[in-house]
């Protein structure tokens, strides 16, 4: 019984000294470095060219405008000039129709079954199509 005391003893001593380390006095008090003291601060600065022009009256803010526009021409850089390739096609692809979303999933709207070759073809998985086959009838 004597032994199990005496290590339960120094397991104590030994927690106590471990957690004197961490308070701010006690055996293993010492000065830190100052983390700022390490590099000398520069003095701040006003550049000479700043000039801010009040606004005029009836301008527009310059942060007038709808938050989704502003994300687009975030993301997108703004309206592009169309190429004479992309002219051409949209040319050729016409206006369309005002209620096209609306008639679309109408049941009475006529469809073209392509058939079999149309879905494998679409389902076909991405290549540059150095491997492609086919078999016929099959």
């Amino acid at each position: 019984m004597p032994m199990k005391k005496t290590g339960a003893l120094i397991l104590v001593t030994t927690g106590a000294v471990l957690l004197s380390a961490c308070g701010s006095t006690g055996l293993f008090n010492r000065n830190r470095p100052d983390e700022f003291a390490v590099q000398r601060q520069s003095p701040l600065v006003v550049p000479p060219d700043f000039s801010l022009t009040p606004p005029k009256e009836g301008e527009p803010r310059p942060t007038d405008g709808s938050l989704q526009q502003q994300t687009l021409d975030a993301l997108f850089g703004g309206p592009q000039a169309r190429s004479d390739i992309e002219k051409n096609t949209l040319g050729m692809a016409g206006t369309a129709d005002p209620g096209i979303r609306s008639s679309v999933g109408d049941p009475q709207t006529y469809t073209v079954a392509k058939g079999q070759v149309t879905r494998a073809i679409l389902s076909a998985p991405e290549g540059d199509g150095r491997d492609a086959q086919t078999s016929v009838g099959g």
